[in-house]
């Protein structure tokens, strides 16, 4: 028996009056936050946009350096040993570097794929610093923060369809579509500091200094560098005073040591700037 998806308004009867109560009880889902992809959705959704990234050279050049790209593997693959890592070994944590010196940003997938620019490596001063931006990106993964804003921006008539195990196919449109997945995955200020916040507690574990990612809201904002420079990351990353301070916050709390140079690591990232080519 099919089910009748055309709109509520030509909807009748028992069916129509039960269709109707769904959607609202699925926009009251929605409003809460609840994501209603299960984590094989968000691997899928992570593969084909490692697919769609990968078939549009144009838009995103990948840097052919494994010695780069091998660096910040080993960085994240720290990152995930922390003990608060649920989707260790389900997600693949694999990072490809992005050969464009004018974009200053990085992002993960939904499952689990990290990006990252090399106009962000090339900002960055120190290894800890680095660290702490990757652990926020693997944040985002591992808090669903991607399908739970799929899940609110496509709002409760294709998220109901979703929830009935359909395949809407505005949906599979989007699937199709790296960019306009990466629209659908822009982070909220709340989702910032949370990945903020899981960022300095993975870091407690690896050896690097774990409120390092505040040199990054320091240089933001000290201007270092020209606003057009910036834009993507602004744009996909709202910071504001309340990062810094929950970073602060953190490190007082927690009592943390005042960094050395082993736990910045600026050696070490100077020898690896050296190899960007």
């Amino acid at each position: 028996m099919s089910i009748d998806r055309s709109p509520l308004g030509r909807r009748h009867g028992r069916a129509g009056i039960f269709y109707a109560f769904l959607i609202t009880l699925v926009s009251g889902v929605v409003a809460c936050g609840v994501n209603l992809f299960t984590v094989n959705e968000d691997i899928q959704f992570g593969q084909q946009m490692d697919q769609e990234i990968r078939s549009n050279p144009a838009e995103y050049p990948i840097l052919q350096n494994e010695s780069v790209r091998g660096y910040l593997q080993n960085i994240v693959n720290r990152i995930v040993q922390a003990p608060q890592i649920k989707y260790r070994g389900r997600f693949p944590y694999k990072v490809t570097v992005i050969n464009d010196d004018r974009t200053v940003n990085a992002f993960a997938t939904p499952g689990g794929y990290v990006y990252v620019y090399t106009g962000l490596l090339r900002f960055l001063d120190n290894e800890a610093t680095l660290a702490g931006v990757l652990a926020h990106e693997v944040a985002h993964a591992e808090e669903r923060h991607g399908t739970e804003h799929m899940t609110q921006q496509l709002g409760a008539d294709v998220a109901l369809s979703i929830a009935l195990g359909n395949n809407p196919s505005r949906l599979a449109q989007i699937a199709g579509n790296a960019a306009a997945l990466l629209a659908l995955l822009r982070n909220s200020r709340t989702d910032e500091l949370e990945a903020d916040t899981r960022s300095f507690e993975y870091l407690r574990s690896t050896g690097y200094w774990p409120g390092a990612i505040r040199y990054f809201f320091e240089k933001i904002g000290q201007g270092r560098s020209s606003s057009s420079v910036l834009e993507e990351w602004t744009s996909t990353h709202p910071t504001d005073e309340a990062r810094m301070e929950n970073i602060n916050k953190l490190v007082r709390d927690y009592q943390i040591p005042a960094p050395t140079a082993s736990s910045l690591g600026t050696d070490s990232y100077r020898t690896m700037l050296r190899q960007l080519r």
